[in-house]
């Protein structure tokens, strides 16, 4: 049954990983206003080139089980033409691939209330808009807007989708821009994320640790510690999981440096490649890719990927989020928050999202 979730506000405790420690004075990162931020260090730099725009997307396909494959294993996939997306121009037909599970194009819908048709949860009706205008569209005549509005208070907004039968492995793709004038400090939570058993009767956990049975947490997001840093701040894991560091969840960098106390090294394994930070260009579409997969219980062969415009930006093996089989995959979302917004009103716009059991790919002409 879906249903529709409003929360004005949020009163201070937001639906999703929001509630997160300051980073030692190495990391360089501070804590959000509201107990919303996460720490972590100084903004990267660098950007990838975004495609243009295509036509069509898809409607939502009915979940499907099992833990599938998917060009994941060292991070590989991602290489031209490579992908779900590849078989399907224009993302046109792509829900009924057999690996795919959920597809939105936003096509479908005239207002923000008609987005319960095809996901479970969504919030800040008011704060939520079909965008129209071709320069916040990526493909197609519609996409996803939200706004932030100008105020020293927290807010979330997100829309939500859960999984009628869980997961092991899961990979989520949409795209996504910056409005121009972004200038948040001390938050994040503003990309995609996938998560397993976060929610608990509806309620999400913030500031329960992850112990290996109760529930983990992957975003892929943007970090941004001081304004000194580049807006929107490096690209990066925020990630409850066993070995956290703290109460709140850890901050995973391309890198390999870790958050909260980065002077401490972190194990990602042998096959770890460390890989430059990214900080994405505002009012600028980019792809976005991630691949989560549930460790078997007993072995650290648990792993996150992330990929942007197709290209593999950051790979972290070795992973254990996970010590009893029970706990899988059963929710993704798209977020955008804040722990407060003083610099003004700013925008976030999302675009033709696929959830599937395989490397997705950007979309092709």
């Amino acid at each position: 049954m879906q249903r529709v979730l409003r929360v004005a506000g949020m009163l201070g405790v937001c639906w999703l990983s929001v509630g997160c420690g300051s980073d030692d004075s190495s990391g360089g990162g501070a804590g959000g206003a509201g107990g919303a931020g996460a720490g972590a260090g100084a903004g990267g730099t660098g950007a990838t080139a975004s495609g243009g725009s295509n036509s069509g997307g898809t409607s939502a396909a009915g979940g499907s089980g099992g833990s599938g494959g998917g060009g994941a294993g060292s991070g590989g996939a991602g290489a031209a033409g490579s992908g779900i997306a590849s078989k399907y121009p224009g993302d046109q037909g792509i829900a009924a691939d057999p690996d795919v599970i959920f597809a939105d194009d936003f096509e479908s819908y005239s207002q923000a209330s008609q987005l319960s048709q095809k996901w479970d949860n969504f919030f800040q009706q008011s704060q939520t808009r079909i965008a129209t205008e071709s320069q916040n569209v990526y493909a197609g005549a519609k996409a996803l807007e939200f706004t932030l509005p100008q105020q020293n208070n927290e807010l979330s907004n997100a829309v939500q989708k859960v999984l009628t039968t869980e997961l092991d492995q899961l990979f989520l793709r949409w795209y996504s821009k910056f409005d121009a004038n972004f200038d948040v400090t001390g938050s994040s939570h503003n990309g995609g994320g996938i998560s397993a058993h976060y929610f608990v009767g509806g309620q999400a956990t913030p500031g329960v640790p992850a112990d290996g049975t109760n529930k983990f947490l992957v975003d892929f997001e943007c970090w941004r510690g001081a304004a000194s840093d580049a807006s929107p701040g490096k690209l990066n894991v925020y990630i409850y999981h066993p070995e956290q560091r703290s109460q709140w969840g850890d901050h995973f960098f391309p890198t390999g440096t870790v958050l909260p106390n980065s002077s401490l090294p972190f194990d990602f394994g042998s096959e770890f490649v460390s890989r430059p930070d990214m900080t994405p260009a505002l009012d600028k579409w980019y792809a976005y890719e991630m691949m989560v997969r549930a460790n078997t219980p007993g072995q650290k062969d648990g792993r996150i990927t992330l990929w942007v415009d197709g290209q593999v930006l950051a790979d972290f093996p070795n992973l254990r989020l996970r010590d009893v089989p029970s706990l899988k995959i059963d929710r993704f979302q798209l977020s955008f928050h804040a722990g407060g917004n003083p610099a003004g009103v700013t925008k976030k716009w999302y675009d033709n999202v696929v959830a599937a059991k395989s490397y997705i790919g950007p979309m092709v002409q």
